[in-house]
């Protein structure tokens, strides 16, 4: 990576891991806490308060993408950023189930993840954007390991109130972050020159493979969420101290990113993404036949590694291939889609696993995400891996005219 390479990667990894941490930082408390509000009794509403933050997100990702193209991603961060404080100041001061649903919208409508994403890839070259898309990863990994260590003891001190107030000051990080650190973007975005179109990239069946690939990704993360927590307390760990189950998976899954670089640069990127599914359904898989039986920790931690280990290296390698298949101009508009799909999976995860949970327990809710994981795999198996480009070269991977296959 260049200099710019690596302080745009940096810079922007961090304004999504200040983001991502104050959603984190209430994801392990949220169920506990809000079925003692009013309203919170319904274990199909309290896991509807979790995810509806993703059917908010999925309306405006598009748009939002769509924007990013035409007046310039930094707006359309610092835009969404202001929105999602604001939600999270909502949050904070709602007395009841239906006024922390209200909050948890308005926290989804700063739908940025495709301008970001789209960013970094306007400020990498193909060859390194998986490494800078894998250093997002990283940062949300970890973060997510330090919500999962500081989470329960935060939510004794402040409560579940604090924890969103937390959340609107790292919004108000990540405005800095991108308005003073992150370098200047091209001046075709700066400028509002570019003219993304939803015509441009919705079509094309490569695409499609990885905007079905994240919702499926991110409905078995947050349908998870809503049994894992009960596993481990069920186990006997008191909630103060499930890090010490999350933060070692989570750690030791993040060092296996270094094995991605080494994969891409050896044009075996298809073969990873094959290996993060086939891993995702065997810990699907191993779920539904554990989690009926309520199992100890160590066989709940080392399923968790083995899930983080899957998660990142899809987070990682989805939206890097996006960006190579989609057309320069129109990478917002693909990327508002995929994070489209990624905000209705964990909708999905949040409300139809609490369904699912509710009518048959953990069986139906891992049942699902297994069968929804094989059939991913098979419509993944011929992805399309256009090889890297310069800067100079634009990715011509259209319906009309699709990339060139990759011969691994």
């Amino acid at each position: 990576m260049t200099g710019a390479e690596r302080r745009a990667s940096w810079s922007l990894a961090a304004i999504f891991a200040s983001r991502m941490l104050g959603l984190f930082l209430v994801m392990p408390v949220f169920v506990l806490e809000a079925a003692r509000l009013p309203g919170g009794h319904d274990p199909f509403m309290t896991r509807l308060a979790m995810g509806i933050y993703g059917l908010t997100q999925a309306v405006l990702q598009i748009p939002l993408g769509l924007a990013s193209d035409r007046y310039g991603r930094k707006r359309v961060i610092v835009l969404g950023l202001i929105v999602f404080g604001a939600g999270s100041v909502l949050a904070a001061c709602a007395g009841s189930l239906a006024g922390l649903i209200a909050g948890r919208a308005l926290q989804g409508a700063g739908a940025i993840s495709a301008a970001v994403t789209a960013l970094l890839a306007d400020l990498t070259r193909d060859e390194v954007r998986t490494k800078g898309m894998a250093m997002v990863g990283a940062s949300i990994g970890l973060v997510f390991a330090l919500s999962l260590m500081v989470a329960p003891t935060l939510d004794g001190w402040v409560g579940l109130s604090g924890l969103f107030t937390l959340t609107a000051l790292l919004a108000l990080l990540g405005i800095v972050l991108v308005a003073w650190v992150t370098p200047p973007e091209p001046r075709s975005h700066a400028a509002g020159q570019s003219r993304g179109r939803i015509a441009d990239v919705w079509a094309h069946p490569d695409l499609w493979r990885l905007y079905v690939g994240v919702f499926v990704l991110h409905m078995a993360q947050m349908s998870m969420w809503g049994v894992v927590p009960g596993l481990l307390a069920h186990a006997g760990l008191p909630i103060a101290l499930h890090w010490r189950v999350y933060l070692p998976a989570v750690l030791l899954s993040v060092v296996l990113l270094v094995v991605i670089f080494g994969m891409e640069r050896g044009r075996y990127l298809r073969a990873v993404l094959r290996g993060g599914i086939a891993l995702l359904l065997l810990v699907q898989l191993a779920l539904w036949r554990l989690a009926p039986q309520w199992p100890g920790l160590w066989a709940t931690g080392i399923v968790l590694f083995f899930f983080f280990v899957a998660f990142n290296v899809l987070e990682a390698t989805q939206p890097s291939l996006v960006s190579r298949l989609a057309p320069a101009h129109a990478r917002g508009a693909a990327l508002g889609i995929y994070n489209t799909l990624q905000a209705l999976g964990l909708f999905a995860g949040g409300a139809l696993g609490g369904a699912l949970f509710k009518y048959d327990g953990p069986a139906a809710v891992f049942a699902a995400t297994t069968v929804l994981a094989a059939l991913w795999l098979i419509l993944v198996w011929r992805q399309v891996v256009p090889p890297p480009r310069s800067r100079q070269q634009q990715p011509v991977a259209t319906a009309a005219a699709p990339a060139t296959r990759d011969v691994t």
